[in-house]
C-alpha cells in the first residue's frame, strides 16, 4: 500500500466532512429562518460547523477501517459466495432496522422520518454502488451496498438515540458524503498485486 495515498484519503475525507457539514448547517439555518447576532456569532457558527464536520469525518474513517478489517475477516471465515450472502442479509437487516425498529420500540412515534432516512441511505448507497461498479466491476456491488447501508446504519446509532430530525440530518449528510468518497477511492489506494492486503483483492473492495 502507498501510505502517501492513505494520507491523501485522510485529509481529503476531513475536507469533505467539513464542507458537507458547512453546507448542511447553513442550508438548515436558511430553511429554518434562523439568524445570528452579528458577524462574530456567524463566524463562530461557521467554525463550529467546520469542527463538527471534521469530527464526523474522523468517525466515518473509523467506520471505514473497521469495515476493512471486517471484510478481511469475513473473507477468511466464509467462502466467497457465502460472504456475499452474509453481507446481503446484514444489509437488509440494517436497512429495516433504521426504517422500522424505533417505530416498534418507541411510543407514539411517527414512522415517516425513519422511513425517509432509510430511503435516503438506500438512494445514496445505490448511486455510490452504480459509480463504483462503473469504475471497477460488478463484484464491487455487494460490498459497496453493505458498507453504505450497514456500516452507515451502525454509525448513525448514536444520533438516532437523540431522536431529533435536525441532528440526524446534520450528522447523516456529511457522513454519507465521507463514506461514499472513501468507498469510491478505495480501489485506487490498494496495490493490485497485494492480494494479501487488509482489503483483500481490489476487485472485491
Amino acid at each position: 500500500m502507498n501510505l502517501r495515498k492513505w494520507f491523501f484519503l485522510f485529509w481529503t475525507a476531513l475536507l469533505i466532512g467539513a464542507v458537507g457539514s458547512l453546507i448542511t448547517g447553513l442550508t438548515m439555518m436558511l430553511l429554518n429562518g434562523e439568524k445570528t447576532n452579528g458577524m462574530a456569532d456567524f463566524m463562530l457558527y461557521l467554525l463550529i460547523l467546520f469542527g463538527s464536520g471534521i469530527m464526523i469525518s474522523v468517525y466515518s474513517q473509523m467506520g471505514f477501517f473497521a469495515y476493512l478489517i471486517l471484510n478481511y475477516m469475513g473473507k477468511g471465515v466464509f467462502p466467497k459466495r457465502g460472504w456475499q450472502i452474509v453481507q446481503i442479509i446484514l444489509t437488509v437487516l440494517a436497512l429495516l432496522d433504521v426504517m422500522f425498529l424505533r417505530l416498534f420500540v418507541g411510543e407514539g412515534r411517527e414512522p415517516i422520518s425513519d422511513i425517509v432516512l432509510g430511503l435516503i441511505i438506500l438512494a445514496a448507497a445505490i448511486v455510490t454502488a452504480y459509480v463504483k461498479v462503473k469504475q471497477t466491476n460488478i463484484s464491487a456491488l455487494v460490498p459497496t451496498l453493505f458498507f453504505m447501508i450497514a456500516v452507515t446504519a451502525v454509525e448513525t446509532i448514536g444520533v438516532l438515540r437523540i431522536d431529533s430530525n435536525a441532528a440526524t440530518i446534520f450528522i447523516v449528510v456529511p457522513l454519507l458524503m465521507c463514506n461514499a468518497y472513501q468507498m469510491l477511492i478505495l480501489h485506487k489506494l490498494v496495490d493490485p498485486s497485494d492480494d494479501q492486503a487488509v482489503t483483500g483483492k481490489v476487485e472485491q473492495a
